[in-house]
Parts: C-alpha cells; structure tokens; sequence
C-alpha cells in the first residue's frame, strides 16, 4: 500500500527546491522576454526564421531570451539570443519522453512540475511572445491571458505572431465567447496580433517609454 503522507512531504521538498532554484537563477535576469512556439517546425519554416530573427534582436536591445529549452520555435529563438551576443536561457520540464535541450541554451533549469516552470516563465518576463504551436503553445498562452484578466499578474505584452494563424482563433473568440459575455471586449484587447519580428519590438519598445514615464511621473 503506499503511502501517500511520505510520498507528498517528499513532493513538497521537491517543489519547494524547484521554486528556490528558478528565483536564485532568474532574479538577476534583467529584462526578460519569453518565447512559446511548436517543437515541431524546423530550420527554414518561415516561423523558425522569424523567431530566431526576434532573438536576435531582442539579445541586441540587451533582452534576456527564455524559452522551454527544446527544438523547433525554441530553438530558434535560443539560437537567435546566441547570434545576438545575448543571454539565452531554456527552462527544461521532464517528460515521459525526455526533451533534449537544444544545442543554444546556455543556461538550463530542469523542472519536473509543470507549475513551477510557469511560475518563472511569468514572473521573470516583460512580454510573453507566442508563436504558432499546439496544445502546449496555446496552454501557456491562455494562461498568461487568464492570469492578466483575473488580475494575479501585472498587465505586460502577450503577442501572437503570425496573424494567418491565429486569426482563425481570434474569430471564434470573437463570434462564440464574445456574444455570450464569457469575456468582455476589453479583455479580447491583452493580446495582440503581428506578423514579423519588428513589431514585437514595437510593442516592447513603448511598453518600455511607458514604464519610464510612469517612473518619472512617481519621482523615481
């Protein structure tokens, strides 16, 4: 029989050394943007050359680049941070299937739950780019959404790239979720759809004026 009290103080110690690792690794991060994306694509699909082109870029405004450590969009994006003289850092989760790291991540924590990981996706990201992806892709992208609506994060960018992709999702949000006031039309405004590198960095580029007036405004 087992013994599931033994089982779940062991699991607490677990989680609690997976939090206390990904904030003594990520704290002095700086800015940081976190990338999703399928694992799926490969080198020269037009969505793993634009992320890597947004690594790069981002690695040359001085952005941290984070990712889920494994192939396809990730990959990419790590590889464009490299390219770019950037930090680029994968955050691993253990799987049934193991998930090798690719070959441009830097720095690599490994994390066997799924929530911890999350956790320092979120917390360590001043925007959240989701590129076209399956289940997991659009997990972490609802997520992010959900925890801006509800209030348990600061508001900060949630950009889909790859307008052709998700506009699909965007109209049966738009005709079936919204009529219905599952979501108000405020809330369908949290993320934001482009199609290329530089348009995220738009994005980024005024959130950054906006912080900086909000501090000015405050006497900072």
């Amino acid at each position: 029989m087992q013994n599931f009290r033994v089982e779940d103080l062991w699991r607490i110690f677990r989680i609690i050394s997976e939090f206390v690792d990904g904030f003594e690794t990520l704290s002095s991060l700086g800015p940081a943007v976190t990338i999703f994306g399928s694992s799926r694509v490969k080198e020269g699909n037009k969505f793993y050359e634009e992320a890597r082109r947004l690594g790069r870029l981002l690695a040359e405004r001085g952005y941290t680049v984070i990712t889920g450590a494994g192939p396809g969009i990730m990959e990419a994006a790590n590889r464009g941070a490299y390219e770019g003289g950037g930090r680029s850092i994968g955050l691993n989760i253990e799987l049934p299937t193991p998930q090798k790291p690719n070959r441009y991540v830097k720095e690599l924590l490994s994390f066997r739950y799924f929530f911890a990981r999350k956790v320092m996706f979120i917390r360590y990201a001043q925007a959240y780019v989701i590129f076209p992806g399956g289940f997991g892709t659009l997990n972490e992208m609802f997520e992010a959404i959900n925890l801006i609506q509800t209030g348990r994060s600061a508001r900060f960018p949630v950009i889909l790239v790859g307008r052709e992709f998700w506009q699909g999702l965007v109209k049966w949000l738009e005709e079936e979720i919204l009529p219905r006031k599952f979501v108000f039309k405020k809330e369908m405004r949290i993320f934001t759809l482009v199609d290329r590198a530089e348009e995220v960095m738009e994005i980024i580029r005024k959130r950054e004026e906006k912080l900086w007036e909000t501090r000015q405004l405050a006497g900072f």
